[in-house]
């Protein structure tokens, strides 16, 4: 027998004991929820809310009202678009969207000046949104496997950036905007349609460079500070007499949605939590709300 849905108007069951825990935090995640209860929408103290894999198709207007909201995962859903009340959350730090079917952003994405991390991987996204370069204290960026063959010459606008996840688009030429985006720690371009690159010095605190899958005959040229993961980077690695490359994350764990998780995400935390698995890379544990 299948879990009964909610209806729209009220709280899933085991919500409001969720919340009588004190934590202004929701878990909704597996549910299925084609739509978020408006019931969700009125708990204006919320501060982290988890509706990852519910078969969600659509979010009301009303979620605006979740002003203090800084997490929220809404990814492995249905969504096609966002509403507009979705950019008027000016607290939100975090964003999961990933594995869903948006195909842009709305133009009043740019409202969401708190937004420190970005996951909208696996849609079809087949330009960059552009009101992503607004958000110039975003850091994090993750757009893995959607359908770019271009980056906008206006992306070192996004002066906050230090992660950039590009991998499994439809990149054919290195992008020459990457070029002059110099505060970059983690630059991902696995698994596109790269034959070559341009000298990669220019990127001064570049810290790993991904590059694996792609029809390349060998590293780029970085500075000796850049762990490569790609096609002879064992080899160059050697020459150095360093050990192989860390690996970085690609999604983020539950465990780390703090202070913690941003410094992975820029690079800086500890390579021991996480793992290689596959050819990919990324952290051990779950999507967020998804749990383990």
């Amino acid at each position: 027998m299948g879990i009964a849905e909610s209806t729209p108007d009220e709280l899933p069951s085991g919500a409001e004991e969720q919340l009588r825990s004190g934590e202004q935090q929701l878990e909704l995640s597996g549910r299925r929820l084609r739509r978020l209860p408006s019931a969700v929408c009125a708990l204006s103290r919320l501060q982290k809310l988890y509706v990852s894999g519910t078969g969600l198709r659509e979010l009301p207007e009303e979620i605006e009202e979740l002003r203090e909201l800084r997490i929220l995962a809404l990814d492995f859903n249905k969504l096609e678009r966002l509403p507009d009340g979705l950019c008027r959350l000016p607290r939100l730090t975090r964003l999961y969207l990933g594995s869903n079917r948006l195909l842009a952003l709305p133009a009043d994405f740019a409202q969401l000046q708190s937004l420190r991390c970005l996951w909208i991987e696996g849609n079809f996204l087949r330009r960059f949104p552009r009101p992503l370069l607004r958000l110039v204290a975003l850091q994090s960026l993750q757009m893995g496997d959607n359908r770019l063959r271009a980056l906008p010459a206006e992306l070192p606008r996004m002066t906050g950036l230090r992660g950039l996840w590009l991998y499994g688009n439809r990149f054919e030429e290195f992008p020459p905007a990457l070029l002059r985006m110099g505060r970059l720690h983690i630059l991902d371009l696995d698994r596109n349609r790269l034959g070559g690159f341009p000298d990669l010095h220019p990127l001064r605190a570049l810290r790993v460079f991904s590059y694996d899958h792609n029809p390349v005959t060998g590293p780029p040229r970085v500075a000796d500070t850049v762990f490569l993961v790609g096609e002879g980077a064992v080899e160059r690695m050697a020459e150095r007499d360093e050990p192989a490359p860390r690996p970085q994350p690609r999604r983020p764990a539950r465990a780390f949605e703090d202070d913690e998780e941003e410094d992975l995400l820029i690079g800086g935390g500890g390579a021991g939590a996480l793992e290689r698995a596959g050819g990919s890379l990324r952290p051990l544990g779950a999507a967020p709300g998804l749990g383990t």
